[in-house]
């Protein structure tokens, strides 16, 4: 191996390298070169962990695997393709979810730094969490199409991967989903919709029937339909879609004629919605050419078909053997289970590909491609293997400069698919980013501010839509501040009497304090709870990272200066005198390189001022050792965010998404 001979690397490094001991999480486009350069620069003891299997689409940029590696374990075949490289290296590979409680606080502190090379958001907040309580370094790597970053994060150095918020996934009102869709995008929400309304996880605010609610319908909508016989032909008496699908055994001309018939027979009776729109059109299944539809069975397989944007009756065809294959797949789950819509599950992904270009074309909206829709149902920008390949160097490269301890070097980088304004393609920040001193995760004492419903939102949704999808929490405990009530419970069947109880029920209520323990991250967050009567389409709750960011706001500071033209206007209409005041901005033509990747890094934040002051009772069950970080709060950073948290579903950051 040449990087083991003497020269290639300085000695001190080249030690250090082969006694280092690095976890590799993820084995996609950047794990799998990231993997290689690791073998090839003389790392000898590597762990690799990735819950994936190799699918037909990887082989087009994922270089470790080969067609005859489809269907097993991405993990798995990466060790042994990188062995090729080097033998002598020591890989152990792991055909896991680094989520579980397998892989806590005591397995990453046996490395000496961490390599996140993952494509979805909550694996990579998990990881930062439990490399901030185990203080080892971590380098955060993903690229998004041309674009790509590399960044360290370190306890008390730099800024976590929480630091920024990301950018919440785009939602749009469930009226124009449900009733008036102009966009192609707006089809495949529904269709996405339409899937769990049949085999997912039953949502009701993400029922796919006409909205009666509709304040655009008038109050008197649907009278014309709900005259007719509806209850014959399936469910214009608004039945629970799925109770109605099972009763009719999933056939596919009574589905079908009730989706793009019925339900928008439905909608043209709600005459005022169509006064400055086009209406829809129904399609009758049996008006379909039946010829036409067969064309589309030769190429079922075939990558021609994903790029082919098919007619109406081939997306007719491919949402009959669809609903057949995945009627028989819901069958075989237990009782009160459900299927998860997975893109790259053939017959789920036909389902929402077929349903969301029949909804077009009765709209008279763009059809897509497949292969569109796929990747705007995945959030997915597609990745290019130069990019992957040369963000991936940069990891390792950062890694040399961790191992030699030289941390003041470990500035952030970005690649750009053209030179900026100084002729750079690979973009480096100009100084380490300290931690935001109003981070939820990686300040000394984690708080942020819970706006809800709280005559609404129950035990339930509080679990599970706030500590677990927004807040990224894994196995949640939470007790009721100053009472010492325990709302939620990690243990199995200990708090499941209070699910389906509303908050305040609980005295949950305006004002009161939550403390949430997550014993697999070792995390703690204080929640203070404020009420809120959420309008209609608004979500039922949202977060604030910075408390102070609800109370009254001060006057805006400012810069005065004599020496600029003033373009204020005194009372009498002549320009004001004296001071002019310009508002504080930061011109560092930096930040136009990052904008990007880090958002409101312009905009200030104040310091923190703890809601509450009373002691943090424990949490934690016996037998569990809590290692939390107690080291002093950092001083304020030099770059200060706005910190803000959106719900989002997990989906994906499309940032920093490999795949």
């Amino acid at each position: 191996m040449a990087a083991q001979i003497e020269g290639v690397f300085a000695k001190g490094l080249q030690e250090k390298i082969a006694k280092s001991k690095v976890l590799v999480v993820g084995a996609g486009g950047i794990g799998c070169e990231v993997l290689k350069n690791l073998v090839m620069s003389g790392f000898l003891n590597i762990e690799i962990i990735d819950l994936d299997t190799i699918d037909v689409s990887n082989l087009n940029r994922q270089f470790l695997f080969h067609k005859e590696h489809v269907g097993k374990s991405k993990a798995n075949v990466a060790r042994e393709s990188a062995l090729t490289f080097n033998p002598n290296a020591n890989i152990k590979a792991y055909h896991d979810s680094i989520s579980t409680s397998d892989y806590g606080v005591n397995f990453f502190q046996q490395f000496s730094l961490v390599l996140n090379a993952l494509d979805n958001r909550a694996a990579r907040n998990h990881v930062n969490r439990l490399c901030l309580t185990a203080d080892i370094p971590l380098i955060e790597s993903g690229t998004a199409g041309y674009n790509g970053q590399v960044e360290l994060i370190k306890r008390g150095l730099t800024q976590c991967y929480e630091c920024v918020p990301k950018a919440a996934q785009k939602s749009f009102p469930g009226c124009t989903i449900r009733n008036t869709p102009s966009e192609p995008i707006h089809c495949i929400v529904w269709a996405k919709h339409l899937f769990n309304q049949l085999f997912g996880e039953y949502n009701d605010d993400e029922e796919v029937s006409p909205d009666t609610a509709d304040p655009e319908a008038g109050a008197d909508v649907g009278k014309a339909a709900l005259a007719k016989e509806a209850n014959e032909k399936g469910n214009v008496d608004r039945v629970n879609t799925r109770a109605w699908a099972i009763q009719c055994k999933f056939d596919v001309k009574k589905v079908f004629n009730k989706l793009f018939v019925d339900d928008i027979q439905y909608l043209l009776s709600m005459a005022n919605l169509w006064k400055n729109r086009q209406p829809p059109i129904p399609t009758q299944w049996d008006s379909l050419d039946e010829q036409e539809c067969n064309e589309n069975v030769a190429a079922t397989d075939s990558v021609l078909r994903d790029q082919q944007v098919p007619s109406l009756a081939q997306s007719a065809r491919m949402f009959a053997s669809s609903i057949k294959v995945l009627k028989e797949d819901f069958k075989k789950l237990p009782e009160g289970d459900h299927l998860v819509w997975d893109k790259d599950y053939k017959h789920a992904m036909d389902f929402v590909a077929a349903c969301a270009n029949i909804r077009a074309h009765a709209f008279g909206i763009t059809c897509k491609s497949r292969f569109e829709i796929k990747s705007m149902a995945g959030n997915i920008i597609p990745a290019i293997a130069t990019t992957n390949a040369i963000t991936a160097g940069f990891v390792v490269m950062l890694a040399f400069r961790v191992l030699k301890e030289e941390y003041d070097k470990c500035r952030s980088v970005y690649v750009r698919l053209r030179l900026n304004g100084r002729n750079q393609v690979f973009v480096p920040e100009r100084t380490i980013v300290p931690p935001n001193p109003k981070c939820y995760v990686c300040t000394a004492k984690p708080e942020v501010v819970l706006r809800v419903d709280t005559k609404n939102v129950t035990v339930r949704e509080l679990r599970d839509d706030i500590l677990i999808k927004a807040l990224n929490m894994i196995s949640p405990d939470v007790v009721l501040d100053g009472t010492g009530t325990i709302v939620i419970s990690s243990e199995e069947g200990e708090t499941d009497r209070n699910c389906e109880k509303k908050l305040e029920q609980l005295n949950i209520v305006n004002g009161c304090v939550l403390k949430a323990d997550d014993f697999v991250q070792n995390y703690e967050l204080s929640i203070t709870v404020l009420h809120k009567d959420p309008a209609r389409e608004e979500a039922l709750f949202d977060i604030v990272a910075d408390p102070d960011s609800l109370k009254p706001k001060e006057a805006e500071d400012v810069i005065h200066d004599d020496t600029l033209p003033s373009t204020s206007v005194a009372e009498n209409g002549s320009a004001s005198s004296n001071k002019k005041t310009r508002f504080l901005a930061n011109t560092d033509d930096d930040d136009t390189d990052v904008c990007i990747l880090i958002e409101n890094e312009e905009q200030a934040c104040s310091s923190s001022v703890p809601f509450s002051n009373q002691a943090k009772p424990s949490t934690s069950r016996s037998g569990v050792e809590k290692r939390k970080y107690t080291g002093e709060p950092e001083e304020p950073a030099s770059k200060k965010m706005k910190v803000t948290v959106q719900p989002d579903e997990d989906e994906d950051d499309v940032i920093i998404m490999d795949d």
